[in-house]
C-alpha cells in the first residue's frame, strides 16, 4: 500500500523505467509489458497525473506516454488511452511553439552572421526541456539588442551562478520558457573555457520537425551532460539515461575522442563515472548495461549503486563522491597553470553553500544558483 507522495513517486519512477528501458530479450519483453499492462490498469487518475508530472520533470513526457498508449490500446482501456492521448496532444503542442520559436531564434542570429549551438535543449527528442538552452561568443550586448529588437524580449534577473557563468535568460512573449544563453564559457562557475572553445568548431547539424539545428558533437554533448549532473545538479533526470544509452547502443560514441576531450577540460573522472552510473541504471532494468570500453570503467569513481530516488530525481551523493570529483577538477585545473579558471572553480563551494542557506531561510535558492 502506497503511503505518501514520495514513496509513490518512487513507485512512479520506477514504473516509467521499466516502461522505457525494456529488456532486450523477447520473452522478459513479453512478461514484463502484460506486467506493466495490469499496473496501467490499475491506475486512477489522479495517480496518472502524478505519473505525468514525473514523467514531465524527467523530460521523457512523449517517449513515456507513448509506451503507456501502447500498452493501454492493447488492453483496450479506452479510459487511460483518452488519458494519455490527451496529455500527449497538450505537450506536443507546447514542444511545436517552442521548436518553432528555437528555429526563429536560430534564423534571426544566422541573419546575423551570429554562430550559435543549441545545447542540451534538443538532446531529449522528441521530448525538450523546460528551457531552450543555446551557445555563442558573440558578445552578450549584440546579442541583448537582438533579441530584445527582433523578438521583443526582456532579460530576466541574473543570479550570481548567471554572472559566475557566463549566461543570460530571455523572456520572450509567446514563448513559456526561457532561453538561456551561454556566452563563451561552460560550466557553473565559467571555469570550462576548453569545452566552450570548440564547441563551435565541432558543431554538428540534426533536422528535427523539419527544422535543421546546429548542436554539440556526441563527445561534446556528454561532456555538458556530465558538468550538469556530476559537477553541477547531482542528480539525473530518467532523459539523461536514456538519451546517453541511446547514443552508446547506436554505436555513436568514440570513447577514445572522448576521453582526450574531457582529459584536457580536467572532467575525465566525471565523464566516466556519469556512463557508469548509466551502464549500471540501464542493466537494472533490462538485464545488460552498456558496452563501455575497460579504460572508461576503470576511469569511474563509483557506480549506479551509490545513486538514490528523491525528490523525483535519481540523487548523486554529494559527500564524498562528489566532493572528490570536484577536488580532482580544481586540482587538474591549477595543475594545467589555468589560475583564473581555478579561481571561478573555487567559488563552486562558497556558491553552493549560500545557496543551501538561502534555501533553508527562505524556502528558494533564488538570485544564488
Amino acid at each position: 500500500m502506497i503511503d505518501t507522495a514520495e514513496t509513490f513517486a518512487s513507485t512512479s519512477m520506477t514504473f516509467l523505467s521499466r516502461l522505457l528501458l525494456a529488456p532486450r530479450d523477447l520473452k522478459a519483453s513479453a512478461r514484463e509489458s502484460a506486467e506493466l499492462t495490469r499496473e496501467i490498469q490499475s491506475l486512477d487518475r489522479p495517480q496518472f497525473e502524478d505519473l505525468l508530472a514525473l514523467a514531465g520533470s524527467n523530460h521523457v513526457l512523449v517517449r513515456g506516454m507513448e509506451a503507456f498508449l501502447t500498452l493501454a490500446r492493447d488492453a483496450g482501456d479506452r479510459a487511460r488511452i483518452r488519458w494519455a492521448e490527451s496529455a500527449l496532444a497538450a505537450e506536443r503542442a507546447r514542444i511545436r511553439t517552442a521548436v518553432g520559436f528555437l528555429h526563429e531564434i536560430c534564423n534571426a542570429f544566422k541573419e546575423h552572421s551570429y554562430e550559435l549551438v543549441v545545447i542540451k535543449s534538443l538532446d531529449h527528442w522528441p521530448d525538450i526541456g523546460s528551457d531552450l538552452d543555446l551557445f555563442t561568443q558573440i558578445p552578450p550586448e549584440r546579442i541583448s539588442n537582438l533579441m530584445r529588437r527582433r523578438f521583443d524580449a526582456c532579460i530576466a534577473e541574473r543570479s550570481w551562478g548567471d554572472r559566475l557563468a557566463a549566461k543570460w535568460n530571455f523572456m520572450i512573449p509567446g514563448l513559456p520558457e526561457p532561453i538561456e544563453v551561454h556566452f563563451s564559457r561552460l560550466g557553473q562557475t565559467g571555469e570550462q573555457e576548453s569545452v566552450a572553445s570548440n564547441l563551435l568548431r565541432r558543431a554538428r547539424t540534426v533536422f528535427i520537425a523539419n527544422h535543421s539545428f546546429r548542436v554539440p558533437s556526441i563527445s561534446d554533448r556528454l561532456m555538458i551532460s556530465s558538468l550538469q549532473r556530476m559537477y553541477r545538479h547531482f542528480y539525473f533526470r530518467l532523459c539523461d539515461v536514456i538519451d546517453s544509452a541511446a547514443l552508446a547502443d547506436a554505436g555513436a560514441i568514440d570513447y577514445e575522442s572522448l576521453r582526450a576531450a574531457a582529459e584536457s577540460a580536467c572532467i575525465w573522472d566525471g565523464v566516466a563515472t556519469y556512463l557508469v552510473i548509466v551502464s549500471d541504471y540501464v542493466k537494472r532494468y533490462r538485464g545488460t548495461g552498456l558496452d563501455l570500453p575497460t579504460f572508461v570503467r576503470s576511469s569511474a569513481r563509483f557506480g549506479g549503486d551509490q545513486i538514490y530516488f528523491a525528490r523525483d530525481f535519481l540523487r548523486v551523493p554529494i559527500m564524498p563522491q562528489s566532493a572528490r570529483l570536484y577536488g580532482r577538477q580544481l586540482a587538474d585545473v591549477l595543475g594545467k597553470g589555468e589560475l583564473h579558471n581555478g579561481a571561478r572553480l573555487s567559488l563552486l563551494p562558497w556558491l553552493a553553500t549560500a545557496a543551501a542557506v538561502r534555501q533553508k531561510l527562505t524556502g528558494s535558492d533564488k538570485g544564488i544558483w
